[in-house]
């Protein structure tokens, strides 16, 4: 066990020690590891550790092993710091987050020491969803994204998401659709243009969330793409995430309704001196291209990804059609 990491655990909780630790997983491109560390004496049982440690040699599993995307990685643990230190206080139970109990920073390290979800109502982990679940994880979506309506994402990523066309010129060079190329400065420019700007979680995947025991209500973690946008972006990218091509067919319209839904509650939960009739009127027509953004991205990312069918691509060549390029 670290000595270092443990006396600052046993500082941050009042526990007596750290008797043992866990190795949840390992960060993406080995920049370090989340931990379980399990306490004796003090308030907490149990704390999560999230240790950056930036590489002498990058490993990218898909092979972008470039300068920026170093850069854009080491960005992604500062912007998640600001996130815990500035931002995750002002969520509540209706879009639920772990508890920071501190951080430090220093050249190539980065610890952020966190609630333990599981031993605090969200225990679950799930590969595969029902529609009760997912309806849970569009849930927090919408009460997340009223929460931080019209926010400014200072010391955040001024756009959210990892798949940001700004971010990402690798990956536009690499893409061998060339009318979606041409396309993509089009599409980003009018999501980024929206009237209507929130936070975006930036990576909301079935994986970065953390559910009750009967699945109906969830959390979020992994918040290193945190930013501004359109709140829609994140309700594409999640959809995609948890259904393949013919379920994306079946219940894709179905769940955006439901996420409007949820959004309306929220509207009236917090008492926004907004017409969500409005919101709902931008957002919703963005939904394409909110699809069509992440596809031009996972096209150049990696063309044999699973995300890549049928479906993706017809609501893709619908908003290019939009834009009258051809």
């Amino acid at each position: 066990m670290n000595e270092h990491i443990e006396q600052q655990i046993i500082r941050l909780s009042g526990a007596k020690s750290a008797v043992n630790s866990h190795l949840l997983q390992s960060l993406w491109s080995d920049y370090g590891e989340i931990r379980r560390y399990t306490l004796e004496g003090g308030k907490y049982s149990s704390v999560i550790v999230k240790h950056i440690r930036l590489p002498d040699k990058v490993d990218h599993p898909r092979g972008w092993n470039t300068t920026l995307s170093h850069q854009r990685k080491v960005r992604s643990y500062q912007v998640e710091t600001s996130w815990y230190q500035q931002y995750a206080q002002r969520c509540d139970q209706y879009s639920r987050v772990p508890e920071c109990y501190g951080s430090e920073q220093n050249e190539n390290t980065c610890l952020i020491f966190l609630e333990d979800l599981d031993i605090n109502g969200f225990p679950r982990r799930l590969e595969h969803v029902t529609h009760e679940q997912m309806d849970a994880c569009l849930e927090w979506l919408a009460f997340f994204h009223t929460r931080f309506l019209g926010s400014e994402p200072k010391d955040l990523w001024p756009v959210g998401t990892y798949w940001h066309l700004a971010t990402r010129p690798d990956e536009l060079e690499a893409l061998d659709d060339k009318l979606l190329a041409l396309a993509a400065p089009k599409i980003d420019t009018i999501l980024n243009n929206c009237k209507f700007q929130t936070f975006v979680h930036g990576d909301a995947k079935l994986a970065n969330f953390c559910f009750s025991a009967d699945g109906l209500s969830a959390a979020a973690v992994d918040f290193q793409y945190v930013g501004g946008g359109c709140g829609i972006k994140d309700i594409a990218y999640f959809i995609g995430s948890c259904l393949d091509e013919s379920e994306c067919e079946q219940h894709a319209d179905r769940l955006l309704d439901k996420y409007f839904d949820h959004l309306k509650q929220a509207f009236l939960k917090y008492s926004i001196p907004i017409d969500v009739g409005e919101v709902e009127a931008e957002w919703r027509p963005l939904y394409s291209y909110a699809w069509a953004d992440f596809h031009r991205f996972v096209k150049g990312w990696s063309p044999d990804h699973w995300k890549i069918h049928a479906f993706s691509e017809r609501i893709t060549q619908n908003v290019i059609a939009e834009l009258n390029l051809e």
